[in-house]
């Protein structure tokens, strides 16, 4: 955006990339507002205020005007399966945003007329039925009923997974499946499938019959990759850690983003995990890597940053809140400390996947036991991940040994199933965020997209701060809420720790990479609620423009177009926001339409059913009748 009056003045060491005219949070203690930033070669030149910049901007300089927005350091997601969900982004109808069941069935039905036949519509992870005004899961009948031929697969949570008639059809189900272990497959009385997938406790069934679509070829990877991450661009995240998860194998299932990085096509700053995938196999596999690949092997925007988030499967608790917590083997420690062994003689840092107490504990008692011999943690950086229901003696525990932690905000999605199993006082402290902070722990923001929270950062930094979830539940109280700028730490200086790059990123100080965004909203000022609205106009990402929108739009990086064209992304886009428009008042009269549109659908199905006439369409007033 060319700025009136600003004459180039700098005959030396200008900067690539001026912002102006801002109200930046810098996160650095020693300067922690500033009006204008320059970047060069990548990196932070100068933070200061306006005039400060004159002799910075040269005839190549690109002067961009904030229009006095809020400027922040690039967002950081400490855990997110970034890799994989890039691998199948626009192969997915998000559900994210969507704010009810109609409008999401309306979606799927319009998708699957567009749909070719042997491809799959698939609803994967970022909703909960809760934010739904109608606040349940589609049927298997409004599946078949929106799409007759075309298979549909829609993903709840870790809980189950509801299919229609030809979904299961082509995954292969009928009355001679069996059960996978620890899932069921729901029957009717015939014997036969009803469409319904429970993880009882693991949603190993669940992500299995996913892995039966069709997934995408070589060059539409690659692109639907690059679109994953200008849509994470979008709301002002320049870098995140991958947690790698199930179903992603190395080093298959990295190439994508390994070619990308080569090319300098990738958007998105990535330190990544490696999981091993085959049970009784975790130990070879570990040590074939650890002959392979180094931490810390990479550069600024792709690097190993350790293994995880799992080490051994038998030490992998579940998060499926419906379900009671599961009993791991009485002698997991058994490999498991063999792996951690491993590790740490080889200078290798870990994530470990560890939702509950009884399970951090028992971790902790074999690190402690390698920590008497010298060898834990060996100036090797490892955390736990999710932790909600962590106790304070195993922080102290976690602190002592060194570690740190990554907080994610499933709760947003699954507070009220949390609620229903362990009450509300449990639900106070899951996670006890102030009690790790207390104790000068490292604490990571992080969503755990896709499968299961959006990777819409702001909706963490909003439950973060007010506690709630996506159904408006209040969850935890204030004592255990954390004000707005620490939040923001969390989700930029903490993941900078984790992956051991805080001295380059995570706050804007000269020297340190130009990775920031201008916000839509004043992050610091706007009511509470409006925080999980927030999105970013500008996202920067060492000196690089990587999204622009509003007054900014066509300054980014040209795309290729999405590929297929048949995508759900092509046609519907991403995350859903909601019009601002329609909030508030306007929103709670979009509410009652939406309750009056239930009930005209339900007085059709009563005359479907013949408990109607179908004639109930009049107004029955007793004033106006009597």
């Amino acid at each position: 955006m060319p700025v009136g009056g600003l004459v180039p003045q700098a005959t030396e060491n200008p900067a690539d990339l001026v912002v102006r005219n801002a109200k930046i949070h810098t996160g650095d203690p020693s300067r922690p507002a500033a009006q204008a930033i320059a970047v060069r070669d990548g990196r932070v030149l100068e933070v200061g205020d306006d005039h400060d910049m004159a002799g910075r901007i040269g005839p190549a300089t690109r002067v961009v005007d904030a229009l006095g927005r809020r400027v922040v350091p690039g967002l950081n997601d400490s855990h997110l399966h970034v890799i994989r969900g890039g691998l199948n982004y626009v192969l997915e109808l998000r559900w994210d945003g969507v704010r009810s069941l109609r409008d999401g069935l309306a979606l799927l039905r319009e998708q699957a007329a567009r749909t070719p036949k042997g491809q799959w519509v698939r609803v994967v992870g970022g909703w909960s039925a809760e934010q739904f005004a109608e606040r349940r899961l589609p049927t298997v009948a409004e599946l078949n009923a929106a799409a007759p031929d075309t298979p549909v697969f829609v993903l709840h949570l870790y809980q189950s997974a509801v299919l229609n008639r030809a979904a299961l059809k082509a995954a292969g189900f009928d009355r001679d499946t069996p059960d996978l272990r620890g899932g069921q497959i729901v029957r009717g009385r015939d014997g036969e499938p009803t469409g319904m997938l429970l993880a009882a406790p693991s949603a190993l069934i669940l992500y299995s019959t996913l892995a039966k679509a069709p997934v995408l070829d070589g060059e539409d990877k690659k692109t639907s990759t690059r679109h994953f991450l200008r849509e994470l661009n979008r709301f002002g995240l320049t870098s995140a850690i991958d947690a790698a998860g199930g179903f992603q194998n190395f080093p298959d299932h990295y190439a994508t983003v390994v070619e990308l990085a080569k090319a300098g096509q990738l958007s998105l700053r990535i330190a990544y995990h490696l999981f091993p995938q085959t049970a009784g196999q975790e130990i070879a596999d570990l040590t074939r890597w650890i002959g392979t690949v180094r931490p810390e092997d990479g550069d600024e925007w792709l690097r190993l940053n350790g293994a995880g988030e799992n080490l051994t499967w038998a030490a992998a608790d579940f998060e499926n809140f419906t379900q009671p917590r599961p009993q791991l083997a009485a002698d997991y420690e058994t490999e498991f400390e063999k792996a951690v062994r491993l590790l740490m003689e080889n200078g290798w840092g870990f994530r470990l996947h560890a939702t509950y107490d009884e399970t951090i504990r028992r971790d902790l008692a074999v690190f402690e036991r390698l920590a008497a011999e010298g060898l834990f943690p060996a100036g090797n950086r490892w955390l736990f991940d999710h932790a909600e229901t962590v106790t304070e003696d195993s922080l102290d525990r976690i602190a002592a040994l060194g570690g740190a932690l990554s907080v994610q905000n499933r709760l947003s999605f699954q507070g009220e199933a949390f609620v229903r199993r362990y009450g509300v006082g449990a639900a106070a402290d899951a996670p006890p965020i102030r009690a790790m902070l207390e104790r000068g722990l490292t604490v990571g923001g992080g969503t755990d997209a896709t499968r299961v929270s959006t990777y819409n950062p702001w909706v963490a930094l909003h439950w973060l701060v007010s506690g709630r979830s996506v159904g408006d539940l209040l969850l935890r109280p204030p004592s255990n809420r954390v004000d707005r700028r620490t939040a923001l730490a969390m989700f930029t200086q903490a993941g900078a720790d984790l992956t051991g790059e805080q001295d380059v990123k995570g706050i804007l100080r000269p020297g340190y990479l130009g990775d920031f965004t201008v916000l839509t909203g004043d992050y610091f000022s706007v009511p509470e609620p409006e925080i999980a609205h927030i999105e970013s106009l500008l996202t920067v990402v060492g000196g690089r423009v990587v999204y622009a929108a509003g007054e900014y739009e066509g300054l980014d990086e040209e795309l290729p177009p999405v590929s297929p064209a048949w995508s759900p992304v092509a046609h519907f886009g991403g995350y859903r926001a909601a019009d601002p428009s329609r909030r508030g008042g306007v929103r709670q009269a979009e509410l009652i339409g939406e309750a009056v549109g239930e009930a005209d659908e339900h007085l059709r199905w009563r005359t479907r059913q013949g408990l109607a006439s179908g004639q109930e369409n009049g107004v029955f007033d007793p004033c106006v009748s009597l």
